[in-house]
């Protein structure tokens, strides 16, 4: 696979150097937690109280506040509240998740205390604590993630490792910004450096069993010198077993985070399980899912999701293709060639938004492709419809994919299907997002589609091809409804 080039401006944007003020900038808006609690007892506690008293309940006052307490209760057991988990993306699901355990306690409640207000209103009445509660999620951390686009809110780390191994670790945290991560040091294990331009806060002698205070002591100077919050090891041949433990004890006695990057990357935490064996610690790469019943749920969900979606969708889809028809000359769909899964060929429906010969004027602009990969892209193609461009911001020229979805070609949530040119053109590395099924949408579409360079976008389509499991299908599908209304990256 193409190596992605992190530019050295890149990496100094997200490696903040001692100079950095105090603690302001890695703290979290303090409005974080009391706006998450406050939208949690509102949420649960004004709706039910108003359905009970609508309802001529005894005591709806009483039942208002046991829900507020109880949703609080839950989100606060699920520490939800913990300043790690304020301001990150958990999704949608686990939010349901936890909503699904008010319910159940609330029902036990319900049976013991002889309440009887009808089920449906009940539970009507608790709906809004869940769509409140993933409203204050995403403002949250809307905010948290312009914060560190700007290298606020994070956390400060220190890197160890062997040169190259550091620098590995240092141009994959800078080329991203959803995590909170910004490395302000580095310290080398021998000789070197990184080229990145994070400065040097000490080194590491080379020899694998250096004195035993002279490791701790360099270390420990470093964190006091650039102010981390965490120590991130890159291990390697001369750092590692009694070395590194000695490292972490003294970083523990000192109140300080260590964490050891075990040289996987994009691999979900899901599939990771940590073992010991005779003092070893090791971890597990469970792998990916690709049978059983995960596989026949996402294969329902597709077949029966596409065909409810072609009848509802009819009307809209008469009206799109008379649009087009008055708006140009041609056929309203367009079919094209692409590669599913396994390198099976099939074609794919669109409704067509360029000019009839819009694939015989495609070698003469070459020359103004916007993207760095195999993918042809251009923001103001000549070739693109008056509706077509309406109908590509709008993400409706996808619909008739539907049809490929309901005759198992394509599925709902996949990698984007490639065009064969583009496959003659795969290494071994890319062809492995060929091992699953196509997708209407996917990790591509809700982070940045046409926007995202070629390597990135290889990088979120192998992701999902590894990590990919039933509930993460159905939160990719929930994020696309904003990434079709934002209409970012589409052209």
């Amino acid at each position: 696979m193409r190596h992605v080039h992190i530019p050295v401006q890149r990496v100094a944007r997200r490696a903040l150097g001692p100079a950095m003020p105090d603690r302001r900038l890695t703290d979290k808006a303090r409005w974080y937690l009391p706006a998450a609690v406050a939208a949690d007892i509102v949420g649960a506690g004004v709706p039910v109280g108003l359905v009970f008293e609508a309802a001529q309940q005894a005591r709806p006052v009483y039942c208002a506040l046991g829900a507020a307490l109880a949703w609080t209760g839950v989100q606060l057991l699920r520490r939800r509240y913990a300043a790690r988990a304020l301001g990150e993306s958990r999704g949608v699901l686990p939010v349901v998740h936890d909503w699904l355990i008010l319910i159940g306690l609330l029902a036990v409640a319900r049976v013991v205390t002889g309440e009887n207000t009808p089920r449906l209103s009940a539970l009507g009445a608790l709906l809004p604590a869940l769509l409140i509660t993933i409203a204050c999620h995403k403002l949250t951390y809307r905010h948290l993630s312009a914060a560190r686009r700007e290298a606020q809110a994070v956390s400060r780390v220190l890197v160890i490792g062997e040169p190259a191994a550091a620098e590995s670790v240092i141009g994959h945290l800078a080329a991203r910004t959803d995590h909170p991560y910004v490395v302000v040091g580095v310290v080398p294990v021998g000789a070197g450096g990184p080229d990145s331009g994070v400065p040097v806060a000490a080194r590491l002698g080379s020899e694998m069993a250096p004195a035993p205070n002279g490791d701790t002591a360099t270390v420990l100077g470093a964190v006091a010198a650039h102010r981390a919050d965490l120590v991130l090891v890159a291990p390697g041949a001369r750092l590692g077993g009694e070395r590194l433990r000695r490292i972490s004890w003294a970083l523990h006695d000192a109140g300080l985070e260590l964490a050891v990057f075990p040289g996987l990357v994009e691999v979900s935490v899901k599939r990771l399980e940590t073992l010991n064996a005779g003092g070893l610690a090791m971890l597990r790469v469970a792998p990916p899912v690709s049978r059983g019943m995960q596989t026949l749920l996402k294969s329902v969900l597709d077949r029966v999701a596409a065909a409810i979606g072609l009848i509802l969708l009819s009307p809209a889809f008469l009206g799109t293709i008379l649009a087009i028809r008055l708006g140009s000359r041609g056929p309203a769909f367009y079919r094209q060639r692409r590669i599913g899964r396994d390198g099976v060929p099939f074609v794919m429906w669109k409704f067509r938004t360029m000019v009839v010969d819009a694939d015989a004027r495609k070698a003469e602009l070459s020359g103004s492709n916007e993207n760095d990969g195999l993918m042809f892209k251009m923001r103001r193609d000549p070739r693109v419809t008056r509706v077509g461009r309406l109908l590509r911001r709008t993400s409706m020229d996808e619909l008739p994919q539907l049809i490929n979805v309901v005759t198992g070609r394509m599925s709902l949530v996949g990698p984007r299907p490639p065009l064969p040119e583009e496959v003659a053109q795969y290494d071994e590395t890319e062809l492995r997002r060929l091992t699953v099924r196509p997708g209407m949408t996917g990790l591509w579409q809700i982070s940045g589609r046409s926007d995202l360079s070629w390597d990135e976008t290889i990088q979120l389509d192998l992701q999902y091809v590894d990590n990919w499991s039933f509930t993460s299908d159905v939160d990719v599908m929930g994020r696309t409804l904003r990434a079709v209304v934002d209409g970012r990256g589409a052209y």
